[in-house]
């Protein structure tokens, strides 16, 4: 059994760090604790060195010392350290933020991002966010080219799910014609029903050996950029599939090395 006032200062320090900035309204709103709670936690953490009071902007917002929460971490997932070089050059050339997303059970969890190498993205940051696999880009990506046995079980554990964002696994008429369009294409983009509405994921699944889905890989947009989402995805599913094509080539590569 967890620590629930440890569990409730992790979900606002992890919150903190998605934005900015953060008014209490804010946090509140997301994270749906008492406003009460939420400045005992704050004051806390602000006592500990790892978030600031920022008057002027009016709101809370991460201090250089949650740096040092990371310093124990020194290895990511072969997958991720085989597609960090392409994801990188695809910011680069194309500007806009580009992330990779391991399985967690019931969610995808990015963990390497773009972002602080992109001027232009919509996030303040993605690392560790855990994604939803029926309407998030990422989530559909994977979640499309799984095998029917691995696709049957996780939709299960999904219709015991009572998040909304996990409605349509009690849909399956629904779920297949989503499902058969993903494949159809090749990616997977975010549901239009889900926040933020004023950006946009593009996402391609990444195969492995035996043709084996381990991950996915999205360049996230801002909408107004474009004319229309056909538009965006027509200009980037293509790089995002000769990428992922890359990443599953060096993989091999790399759990070759390993393996002599």
């Amino acid at each position: 059994m967890g620590i629930r006032a440890v569990e409730r200062a992790m979900t606002v320090l992890q919150e903190l760090n998605l934005q900015p900035i953060n008014t209490i309204a804010q946090l509140h709103a997301r994270t749906k604790l008492p406003k009460p709670t939420l400045v005992r936690i704050l004051r806390t953490l602000e006592d500990a060195g790892y978030v600031e009071n920022d008057p002027r902007q009016g709101g809370y917002h991460v201090s250089a010392l949650v740096t040092s929460l990371s310093s124990g971490f020194h290895k990511y997932p072969l997958v991720v350290e085989a597609g960090r070089a392409w994801a990188i050059a695809m910011t680069r050339q194309h500007k806009w933020p580009v992330a990779i997303a391991l399985p967690d059970y019931d969610r995808m969890v990015v963990r390497f991002s773009t972002v602080p190498d992109s001027f232009i993205s919509p996030f303040h940051s993605t690392v560790n966010k855990r994604l939803n696999l029926l309407t998030r880009g990422l989530g559909l990506a994977y979640l499309a080219f799984l095998d029917k046995e691995e696709f049957e079980l996780i939709i299960g554990v999904l219709k015991r799910s009572d998040d909304p964002e996990n409605a349509l696994s009690h849909h399956p008429d629904e779920l297949k014609r989503l499902v058969g369009r993903v494949h159809e294409n090749g990616y997977a983009v975010r549901s239009s029903l889900v926040e933020p509405k004023n950006s946009n994921t593009i996402a391609v699944p990444i195969i492995g050996q035996g043709d084996r889905v381990l991950a996915s890989i999205g360049l996230t947009y801002f909408k107004s950029a474009f004319k229309s989402e056909q538009e965006a995805c027509e200009r980037y599913a293509p790089i995002l599939k000769s990428a992922a094509k890359a990443i599953s080539e060096d993989l091999d590569r790399l759990s070759n090395q390993l393996a002599v």
